[in-house]
């Protein structure tokens, strides 16, 4: 009767320590362009690129599709000064299976471009920021209502992921209730395993 009363409160104890441990994670994997495939932009949305970066925020442990036909298509990811001038040679990764997908794993500036000659021209590339917890967001006038998409749209407004402020809140909000109930769980544990 002892092993099953000490069994018991370890199992009991191995519960709480992992709804402890538990931490919220929310990632968002982006198609790049939403409703477009990763290609030469349209003259009728010739910034598509530049309006998606500008409306989605972006954090690590997000990842980006990048949706384009393979035998027509590739991506690179190029520095700051490849981007700008458009140079394909030297390439920091290239990608080709028209499902590309990259994972965002640290802070800072993202570049990409089509590995195809001549797409960099015609604006098939892309610029992200990567912002920290604590870096300042963007702010209201480069948001989405400024930068609206340009295409119709029949299933309605595209939803936008949580900003990092209601992203920050939401975290604080859970993470009380999580503690709260761990610490009583402890508490109960240790009162059962002192009364069995």
């Amino acid at each position: 009767m002892a092993n099953l009363k000490s069994s018991r409160y370890y199992f009991l104890l191995a519960f709480q320590f992992l709804v402890l441990i538990q931490t919220e994670v929310l990632c968002y994997q982006y198609k790049v362009g939403d409703l477009d495939a990763w290609g030469i932009p349209t003259s009728a949305n010739p910034q598509v690129y530049t309006y998606w970066s500008k409306y989605h925020t972006l954090k690590i442990g997000d990842s980006l599709l990048f949706l384009y036909p393979p035998s027509q298509d590739s991506l690179i990811q190029v520095t700051e000064q490849s981007y700008t001038s458009c140079n394909l040679t030297d390439p920091i990764l290239y990608m080709n299976n028209g499902n590309s997908l990259f994972n965002i794993t640290a802070y800072g500036e993202l570049y990409f471009t089509s590995g195809e000659k001549g797409h960099c021209e015609k604006n098939q590339k892309l610029h992200i920021s990567v912002l920290s917890a604590t870096a300042p967001a963007y702010s209201p006038s480069n948001g989405p209502s400024a930068f609206s998409p340009s295409y119709p749209n029949v299933f309605g407004s595209i939803p936008q992921p949580p900003s990092s402020a209601l992203s920050a809140s939401s975290s604080h909000s859970l993470s009380t209730p999580v503690l709260m109930a761990s610490l009583t769980g402890f508490l109960v544990c240790a009162l059962v395993g002192g009364i069995m």
